[in-house]
């Protein structure tokens, strides 16, 4: 049954859908500290699937609306549980590089998907965007069915003392790592003794060490997306609205935003040979200066009418701003113990998105009272003092284990 939603109803659902991130992540991530990673990976990806077939066989307003909430908690969880059971999975040394593997399968899909999808819709109008949602569904099963077979991280089986199902799986990771590098023996581990007490993960976190952690990273996260999401959303409105572009030329801006969106798959390749060298920390002081400039060159080009200087504004962003996004996820995957890991990342990140509804709410009141660039470069400015308050209050996590900026460090302070 076909229903028509006002431009009004279509932001609200966008917005529905970033305040399922807030809920979900906290939520689910709380369950993935208790329960396990791979078990509640299993159950977002389920949930992703019944949001997305939902969304898609939506016949009226308010059930698109439940049905997007649905989808926004699963896929905040997500974000957060991706990312943790990478990092617990991966090498101190080699950390950022794998989990980087996925900002760049996802940026090439972020990159490739809206084109795919605006040919869907404009090729099949009537139930184009119903595809469109049932193609996330069928996507969501297939990931549900890789995460069935996939193992638990050892990292959350030594935290629940499950050593003997740690031990078979750290055996079965080096018998296939010693064939892939041709070696018939690996080196000694170093060793870090620490005691962990079975604590609830909002215990934890209330310590002032992960508590100062916690609410840097909350809000470096919530001023971000306060401009990250309208610079991603509202683009095509301010320059219709706002600047009053129509015809031709407002075609050409939305096209070369869009192209734009290229730049977040390269960033992220451009990020790799970097992510495990140099003290993340300073790279994202870098890159929200760089991020802010690219949005505030954007206004610049909108204002006196220049598409390619839009563009160039654009496309800096999206390379090192967007591109750059994994800096922020490593940060709040590092600095949590394995027993509040995914709880603190997602109030970091998931509570964090708060930032990105509201952002949508008061960008284009901020635009008209700032100006163009103005409205574009000013609201960067707590994000940037925010990056500054991190690099006071965080460790460098650097080719560091998880445990020696967490656990054994907590021990090692108690021993004294």
């Amino acid at each position: 049954m076909p229903f028509i939603v006002s431009a009004s109803q279509s932001s609200i659902i966008a917005s529905l859908g970033l305040w399922g991130y807030v809920v979900g992540a906290p939520l689910f991530s709380y369950f993935a500290d208790r329960v396990g990673r791979r078990p509640t990976l299993v159950f977002t990806a389920l949930l992703t699937a019944i949001g997305s077939f939902g969304d898609a066989l939506s016949v009226n307003y308010p059930m698109l609306a439940a049905f997007r909430f649905l989808t926004g908690m699963a896929i905040g969880a997500d974000l957060v549980l991706v990312m943790t059971y990478m990092s617990e999975m991966s090498p101190s040394s080699k950390r950022g590089r794998y989990t980087n593997l996925a900002f760049i399968g996802g940026w090439a899909g972020i990159g490739i998907g809206p084109f795919i999808a605006a040919l869907i819709v404009t090729s099949i109008p009537s139930i184009g965007w119903r595809l469109v949602f049932a193609v996330g569904g069928i996507l969501a099963v297939l990931a549900l069915a890789i995460r069935a077979f996939a193992p638990e991280t050892v990292r959350f089986l030594t935290a629940k003392g499950k050593f003997t199902e740690a031990d078979r799986l750290v055996s079965s990771m080096e018998v296939t790592s010693m064939k892939r590098a041709n070696l018939k023996s690996l080196p000694e581990p170093v060793i870090k003794n620490y005691f962990k007490k079975n604590q609830n993960p909002f215990t934890i976190l209330a310590k002032p060490k992960y508590l100062k952690r916690l609410l840097a990273l909350f809000f470096l996260m919530f001023f971000v997306y306060f401009m990250d999401y309208p610079f991603l959303v509202i683009p095509e409105t301010w320059a219709k609205y706002v600047l009053g572009y129509s015809g031709s030329l407002l075609s050409q801006i939305v096209f070369l935003f869009g192209v734009a969106g290229i730049g977040a798959f390269l960033g992220s390749i451009l990020l790799r040979p970097f992510i495990d060298k140099y003290d993340r920390r300073k790279m994202t002081i870098i890159s929200v200066i760089i991020y802010a400039l690219g949005t505030a060159i954007m206004g610049f080009g909108g204002a006196i009418r220049s598409p390619y200087t839009f563009f160039a504004g654009a496309f800096i962003a999206e390379l090192i701003g967007v591109g750059w996004y994994q800096l922020y996820y490593q940060m709040c995957v590092d600095n949590f113990p394995t027993s509040a890991r995914a709880t603190g990342y997602s109030i970091a990140d998931g509570v964090g998105h708060s930032g990105g509804a509201i952002g949508l709410l008061v960008i284009i009141p901020l635009i008209y009272a700032l100006g163009n660039i103005g409205g574009w470069l000013i609201p960067w400015i707590p994000a940037i003092i925010m990056t500054l308050i991190v690099l006071l209050v965080t460790p460098n996590t650097v080719g560091k284990r998880l445990e020696e900026v967490n656990e054994a460090d907590d021990f090692a302070k108690e021993a004294k």
